[in-house]
């Protein structure tokens, strides 16, 4: 058995990339993770993963947010220095609405260390996204 975790945040209007790495950042979070950068454009079906070094996050939000790449679903990994915890930004064609995955060094709850510890994403998340337009959220752990 393996568990699954992810935030659906849906927004009043489409964003971009860099509106939500921007919102975000002001909380502690950051593109520049473990690995460096990490970010993802899916023309084609692939979920190819690609990393760039921690100096070329400018040019990864230039890439995932080119109009040329409006109709493929883009993402990037972010991660919160300070909590040592991070995840997938999933941005799917049109851009009303993204997904958080957390799969870097996932929090687990306290007393049940295999289930997330949602509370934490969502307050490290949400305030900050309330600012360019959250309108609402789910949040799941489930078992797959």
């Amino acid at each position: 058995m393996s568990r699954t975790a992810d935030i659906d945040l849906v927004f009043a209007r489409a964003i971009t990339v860099d509106a939500v790495v921007r919102a975000l950042a002001g909380e502690g979070w950051s593109l520049r993770e473990p690995l460096g950068v990490s970010y993802l454009v899916n023309n084609d079906g692939l979920f190819d993963w690609q990393t760039a070094s921690a100096d070329q996050a400018a040019e990864v939000l230039t890439v995932v947010d080119s109009p040329d790449n409006i109709g493929h679903l883009v993402g990037v990994c972010i991660y919160h220095s300070a909590a040592g915890t991070g995840g997938q930004l999933l941005l799917p064609a049109g851009r009303s609405h993204c997904s958080f995955i957390p799969t870097i060094d996932r929090r687990g709850l306290s007393a049940a260390p295999a289930m997330t510890d949602l509370a934490w994403y969502l307050n490290a998340l949400v305030p900050p996204l309330l600012t360019i337009g959250l309108a609402g959220y789910e949040a799941r752990d489930l078992v797959d």
